[in-house]
């Protein structure tokens, strides 16, 4: 438990840094052996790329980084619950575990209910749960200052 507090807490320092910059705080981290080997942070906004996910970033980095597009043995912590796109990636990616702070609450199918599709070829378990208050009131402040601001 201790590592994946450790790896939730960068994630969420990295969330920060996406509110800084104008963006939806969400913060993820790629993580092989207990070892950090890439972060990133959402970055929709400053790309103007609509796949510009923090998990998204984080993966491509990751990939690039050991050479391969499988992150065999690989946990990704997350500030929030990944959508159908991210879970598409990190399936893809062959990564074991994701461990998340917030859950979506917009009525999307969850990153659970997607691991668990029988006819995927690579199951990826997810928890969910981590640092969830901190996570959450990082994502809803953002929501309502931006509306504040409209």
């Amino acid at each position: 438990m201790a590592y994946q507090e450790k790896f939730m807490k960068r994630a969420i320092a990295l969330a920060k840094k996406a509110k800084e910059n104008d963006e939806v705080p969400v913060g993820a981290v790629v993580v092989i052996d207990n070892k950090v080997i890439a972060s990133a942070f959402n970055k929709r906004e400053c790309l103007s790329d609509a796949t510009a996910h923090a998990e998204i970033l984080a993966i491509k980095k990751a990939c690039k980084k050991i050479g391969d597009f499988r992150l065999n043995g690989a946990e990704i912590y997350v500030t929030l619950e990944p959508c159908v796109m991210c879970m598409g990636a990190i399936i893809n990616a062959r990564i074991d575990n994701v461990y998340f702070g917030a859950k979506i609450t917009n009525g999307s199918i969850s990153a659970d209910e997607i691991s668990r599709r029988a006819e995927l070829n690579h199951k990826t378990k997810v928890e969910g749960g981590f640092f969830e208050e901190e996570c959450s009131m990082l994502v809803s402040n953002y929501f309502k200052e931006k509306r504040k601001k409209d």
